[in-house]
């Protein structure tokens, strides 16, 4: 009793403290607003970039006179403590009211110590990593001057066609509520206005990931009933994680462009989520509201701040309409100092009042970035990532000894390590693939080189695919590249094939309508094999891509994804079994392009297919419905057995709970990680509930021979889903909970809920 008592009287000193910290940054910032122009006010609602400003022409550039006016409310994608500072002592020495700017900048997945691309980070299902990758992210970028990251992107993307599918979780949305919960955390952790902690800007609100046809951009048009159970869970987990900003997407959503819709940013954000941050624009997506139809700059600008969107980034729009908005009475002065007092609200959390320079010490900048410690984490994370799908001969690990063949056009290419969107990263600083391996064989083994070929035949396509200094072209006729490979495969006792897709053949309008291999890889490939040497595959990808010809002909595959600045040195210790790969599938990959969107949580039709071909059911005439590897899947050195599943009861109240537990065993001869997962299935719902739900899973060591049982809690939460009326209910009835290493390979058992 006397610890519940103690634990009341915290809980209330720590409310009467928040409250008092709310009441005094209220005073504060009704105070500065007493003082604020129109122009001043619609100011902080401006997010120019940055790209003019650089050091020695700051106070001349065309930004700079407009901070100086207090006509600008933050900077972003400005790299450096002292370009930083430089613009900086104008807001806060130059304009009227010394308001300090905020810098942003994308670090989607890394400041210079970079982490996999946020699709490989998924497929760790290491949600203390992933939260960690982000608190590294925000140590490097606060010691370098930015405290808001563009970052999570918390998009459930089921189609691979599009390219961003690289900046996402994958396709379920409770592992991406899991990651997008953690990521909030790692960037803002207990205080945002610690040194080394940033603001976090979830994206794109919303459905962005929904794109028709994978393409970029296109319209996202669904149910509300959809949207709720299956695209906006990350979203509001993030939101209930603190989020200090959200970010609008590009798409439509119900025909109204997102920077404009109120359903989305009002209604739902704000009134049913809570959402007490502020919203920003997506780059110039209220000026693209025009090419959407709904009007001109002034009528769209409008649109925008009265959905509720509170900052502009690029199009100038806020700036330049909407005191005429005002006069005209399209917008009021309540809307435009809800928004201004959202952005001061944030600059007054991140500390920027108290010390407008809290993030622009030098000594941080010179030790805290890139650090042995950081680049340690970033490595193992990255050994995590690698999904192994195929190693049918044991062809992996490879010893280290004898003649190593690297071969292939990513093989020893620097720049495109580290993966799309690594806006930051010190690309000189990071090892190829071929660095790594002869570092990592020193007297040991030798490793022979060879490219092979270029990413594809087409020069054009590889010009697009390879853009931001990530150009690899080689200009040498592509027979001679070829048979320079095979000829030098022909003296190594295993190949190294490093192929896929470069890094900016995924990422924002990086979309594609085949997904299979590249012509001109795949001929490599198929001249290497039939040298007869043993061939390690690697593929290095930011999507769920095609592999049937690969599977075909190829036993052992590791898909390594992009791994981040340590992604030479992570895939030498997969390769040579210092470390046992464990990833496992956030995304079903599929046997066909057509097959598109792809994913296991799928609802049933009124005539599901049950064999391949059955004539009127659900199926194709030529490939049947399964995806070539499931959601879910991941194979290891060692192996994994599973003991028949128990559940402690039979049947559940809705106020109780049943625990399944299931015993699982190393039953091979290498330590390793295995991801148990648990599915639900309601059986018999007022709509139509989907074949299969995670719902948890857990993430579990095992030294080789040791076992342990694996316990889950299913409570009336985890059974819980939006109805048509969007009630968040559970209803009475039969459940079906499936448990297994992927979702496809799953033992079952039922219960009823009363």
């Amino acid at each position: 009793m006397k610890k519940f008592f103690a634990f009341v009287l915290a809980f209330v000193a720590l409310t009467a403290a928040a409250n008092t910290d709310e009441a005094k940054m209220n005073k504060f910032i009704d105070n500065l607003m007493s003082k604020m122009t129109l122009q001043e006010k619609l100011g902080q609602l401006n997010l120019p970039v940055s790209g003019e400003i650089v050091t020695g022409s700051a106070k001349s550039s065309d930004v700079a006179e407009k901070i100086k006016k207090g006509q600008v409310g933050g900077l972003f994608n400005l790299k450096g403590v002292d370009k930083i500072r430089e613009v900086q002592q104008i807001a806060v020495e130059q304009s009227r009211l010394h308001i300090p700017l905020f810098f942003g900048m994308d670090v989607i997945h890394g400041y210079e110590t970079v982490f996999p691309i946020p699709l490989a980070l998924s497929m760790s299902w290491d949600i203390d990593a992933i939260r960690n990758s982000a608190h590294v992210a925000a140590v490097e970028s606060t010691a370098d001057g930015i405290s808001w990251t563009f970052s999570p992107m918390v998009d459930i993307c089921r189609d691979a066609r599009w390219g961003r599918m690289a900046e996402g979780a994958g396709e379920d949305p409770y592992l991406g509520s899991m990651i997008a919960k953690a990521m909030v955390e790692g960037y803002q952790g207990n205080d945002l206005a610690a040194k080394n902690t940033m603001m976090a800007c979830v994206k794109h609100f919303a459905l962005y990931g929904a794109a028709e046809a994978g393409r970029d951009y296109n319209t996202a048009d669904m149910s509300h009933t959809r949207m709720f159970n299956e695209y906006f869970p990350p979203y509001k987990a993030a939101a209930e994680a603190g989020a200090g900003s959200f970010m609008t997407s590009f798409n439509t959503v119900d025909y109204i462009p997102s920077t404009g819709n109120k359903w989305l940013m009002t209604t739902v954000l704000r009134d049913m989520w809570g959402f007490k941050g502020f919203v920003v624009t997506d780059y110039t997506a209220i000026s693209e509201m025009i090419a959407h139809g709904m009007g001109d700059l002034q009528t769209v600008s409008a649109l925008a701040l009265n959905a509720g969107t509170d900052m502009d980034m690029v199009a100038d729009g806020f700036l330049g309409t909407l005191e005429k908005s005002l006069n005209e009475g399209k917008v009021s002065m309540a809307a435009i100092d809800a928004a201004c007092r959202r952005i001061l609200e944030a600059k007054y959390k991140l500390g920027l009042f108290e010390d407008p320079y809290r993030y622009l010490d030098t000594k941080r900048a010179k030790t805290e970035i890139y650090t042995d410690e950081h680049r340690a984490a970033a490595r193992k994370l990255a050994t995590e990532t690698f999904v192994l799908l195929e190693n049918s001969d044991n062809l992996l690990p490879l010893k280290k000894q004898g003649k190593i063949a690297i071969v292939g056009p990513l093989a020893d290419t620097r720049t495109n390590m580290p993966g799309t969107w690594s806006v930051a990263a010190a690309m000189d600083k990071y090892k190829t693939v071929r660095e790594a391996m002869v570092e990592a064989v020193k007297g040991k083994a030798e490793v022979l080189y060879a490219k092979g070929c270029n990413i594809c035949y087409d020069s054009v396509m590889e010009k697009n695919s390879t853009m931001f200094g990530r150009e690899m072209r080689d200009n040498r006729d592509a027979d001679v590249m070829r048979e320079e490979a095979v000829k030098v495969a022909q003296q190594a006792d295993v190949i190294v094939a490093c192929m896929g897709e470069p890094s900016e053949m995924t990422g924002e309008s990086s979309c594609r309508t085949n997904l299979e291999i590249l012509d001109a890889q795949k001929d490599l490939l198929t001249a290497l094999k039939a040298t007869g040497k043993p061939i390690v595959l690697l593929n290095f990808s930011g999507r769920a891509t095609v592999m049937n010809w690969e599977k075909e002909n190829f036993n052992t595959i590791l898909n390594v994804w992009f791994g981040g600045s340590e992604t030479g040195d992570a895939i030498c210790d997969v390769v040579f079994g210092d470390v046992a790969p464990s990833g496992h599938l956030s995304a079903s990959m599929p046997k066909s392009v057509g097959q598109l969107p792809l994913y296991y949580a799928q609802l049933n039709t009124g005539r599901p297919c049950k064999t391949w071909f059955s004539k009127f059911t659900s199926n194709y005439l030529d490939v049947d419905n399964a995806p070539l590897y499931p959601f879910g899947y991941g194979q290891s050195y060692t192996t994994f057995s599973y003991s028949a599943p128990s559940i402690s009861s039979t049947t559940m109240k809705e106020d109780g709970s049943v625990t399944v537990s299931v015993k699982v065993t190393n039953t091979g001869n290498y330590d390793g990680a295995e991801v148990v997962q648990l599915y639900i299935r309601d059986l018999v719902g007022s709509i139509s509930r989907p074949v299969a739900e995670l719902k948890d899973f857990k993430r579990i060591n095992l030294k080789k021979g040791e076992s342990q049982v694996v316990t889950f809690t299913i409570t009336a939460d985890k059974l819980k889903f939006y109805d048509n009326d969007l009630n968040y209910i559970c209803e009475p009835g039969d459940f079906n909970v499936m448990v297994g290493p992927n979702s496809r390979d799953v033992q079952t058992l039922t219960f009823t809920l009363q």
